[in-house]
């Protein structure tokens, strides 16, 4: 089975994960690194929009990461990543979908003004606008400033009135709160200590623009919880 796309591509890093997951060895061709031309006409055949990642399984040939991660996790009956069809499937293909368009549409600009400094992208209302879309695609519904502090590990057992608890983290589940916290302290000490970004520090908009494989952090540090199965794939 051959994966054709760059690394650096966060689809084509969505299907490795995947792969991963599932524990298959592509045989990985990074187009559109030099001199895998993804203007080459071998590669057009495959893919006539010039897009990765493509998946080259035999004689059949499948391109969006999305769909490329449904068919392996369906291929290899993986119901622990993609459920069988109901509510379950249902929400997590919600949380693929959501990513590949509300999510990625709102920090495209921003990524490529400010990492990419691609021409045509430099309009600083429009980049502006774009973080701001990012760190609203991105909120945890129903949270408060203490949210991110130990007030959620500490005020649940408090026997607080419900008001004031409410008051001050919000709404939301405390160990939802509580994963989004050790997710972010993790990545930074991988980022800053280790060099390296991994987990959310390795997604667009969480590495500032001068150390970075992503574009410039948007205002806030707020986050949407996870979501089971391959709605991870591609979440921040």
């Amino acid at each position: 089975m051959k994966l054709l796309g760059r690394v650096t591509s966060i689809n084509v890093r969505k299907v490795l994960w995947t792969g991963a997951e599932i524990g298959l060895a592509f045989d990985h061709e990074p187009w559109g690194e030099a001199p895998w031309s993804l203007a080459d006409p071998a590669f057009l055949a495959l893919n006539p929009s010039g897009l990765i990642p493509v998946l080259v399984d035999g004689d059949f040939v499948l391109r969006e990461s999305n769909t490329i991660c449904r068919y392996l996790a369906g291929l290899h009956g993986r119901l622990d990543l993609l459920p069988a069809p109901g509510r379950e499937r249902a929400t997590v293909e919600q949380w693929m979908d959501w990513m590949a368009t509300e999510l990625n549409t709102s920090w495209r600009y921003a990524f490529l003004a400010i990492v990419r400094r691609s021409p045509g992208f430099a309009d600083p209302t429009q980049v502006q606008a774009s973080l701001a879309g990012w760190a609203r695609q991105l909120a945890l519904r129903g949270s408060q400033h203490a949210s991110f502090t130990d007030a959620e590990a500490l005020l649940p057992q408090m026997n607080l009135p419900s008001t004031v608890q409410t008051k001050a983290i919000g709404t939301i589940d405390p160990a939802v709160a509580v994963r989004t916290q050790r997710a972010y302290i993790a990545a930074f000490f991988d980022l800053w200590l280790r060099g390296r970004a991994l987990g959310v520090a390795g997604q667009p908009g969480a590495v500032p623009a001068d150390r970075a494989r992503g574009p410039a952090r948007a205002a806030g540090s707020r986050r949407r919880p996870g979501h089971a199965g391959l709605a991870h794939a591609g979440l921040p």
